[in-house]
């Protein structure tokens, strides 16, 4: 599989809507609709074992692993397998890490996929980046996280390219709507993709485009979702509503980040559920912390996953209902 082909096994997406890619298949000389138009990314070399350009079976199920380690949790990782301290841990220390990551996944581990894991680790420019070319150097804690990081990075920057069909650095707002509506559980997807076609007749929409740096921002709102949704939870109680200077504020104040007018247009868009001007908050929670929970959790990671990515990519307590 591709670089874009790992990003669609762990993020759901839907077609660009700036493309016909609508249908499964293809004829002969039409572009193939798994296929994106990016560039090879050098992050991914570091696991290019066969220096072929494609992710391996066994990249497979050492990058599915490292993905379903929670951005907060980075850190506590690392220090958990750092016997002595030392703020480093060597390459036997981090197959641990992987192994103990492995067993703790939704699905359970089989032996033949545990050695396929380690096999990952012990060879490919994947242990030369790590632990240097004899495998013997020691992982430092800061670039531990930066590694992960980069990684988590990288699935985003090929999710937006997945949308960004023309090259554009921008998406539509119906790409970006998609983008945010994809993890939603079955019972309510349907509801949310009925709000998101209804922008192709709405001309505030007609002109607006999301930049990377707007998509990375949402992205990180995701992240700080707990503080992010006791405010507005705890705002909603005491005041009954919630508007979108409200939530621009709750972003700024809570989280640290500027969310620019036209995200949170296509946020009050899909989530404000009777037209009111104001959010709803439990829907607008339960959909992020979906897409958040469901990267952790990855998909399959056995064979079965593999090919399955390969084949097709294309109440009264709001926390008891959104985070059961």
């Amino acid at each position: 599989m591709t670089p874009a082909d790992l990003m669609r096994a762990v993020v759901p997406v839907f077609p660009p809507s700036e493309s016909n890619l609508i249908r499964e298949g293809h004829l002969k000389g039409e572009r193939s609709p798994g296929h994106l138009f990016c560039p090879p990314s050098d992050f991914f070399m570091l696991f290019d074992v066969n220096g072929d350009g494609l992710i391996s079976f066994r990249e497979y199920l050492f990058l599915v692993t490292l993905l379903s380690i929670p951005e907060s949790s980075f850190s506590a990782v690392f220090k958990m397998f750092d016997m002595d301290n030392d703020g480093e841990i060597d390459k036997e220390e981090f197959k641990r890490v992987v192994t103990s990551i492995r067993s703790h996944s939704r699905h359970s581990v089989r032996r033949r996929d545990e050695r396929l894991t380690d096999a990952s680790i012990e060879n490919g420019r994947m242990v030369e980046y790590l632990f240097g070319k004899d495998g013997k150097g020691r992982l430092k804690h800061d670039k531990f996280v930066k590694f992960i990081s980069d990684l988590h990075d990288e699935i985003l920057r090929l999710e937006f390219v997945h949308y960004d069909f023309k090259s554009q650095k921008t998406i539509s707002a119906k790409d970006f709507a998609h983008s945010i509506v994809a993890s939603a559980d079955v019972s309510h997807l349907n509801k949310l993709l009925e709000r998101v076609d209804e922008m192709n007749d709405d001309a505030r929409f007609n002109n607006v485009r999301i930049t990377i740096e707007e998509f990375k921002n949402f992205a990180e709102l995701r992240k700080k979702l707990v503080p992010l949704s006791l405010a507005l939870f705890s705002f909603a109680k005491v005041n009954g509503l919630l508007t979108r200077d409200d939530f621009q504020r709750a972003a700024s104040s809570v989280c640290g980040l500027s969310l620019s007018n036209n995200v949170v247009k296509i946020v009050f868009h899909l989530f404000d559920t009777n037209g009111d001007g104001n959010l709803c908050s439990n829907e607008f929670v339960r959909v992020l912390h979906r897409r958040e929970r469901d990267v952790g959790r990855t998909v399959e990671t056995g064979i079965t996953g593999f090919l399955s990515c390969c084949w097709s990519c294309t109440d009264t307590s709001p926390y008891s209902q959104l985070f059961s």
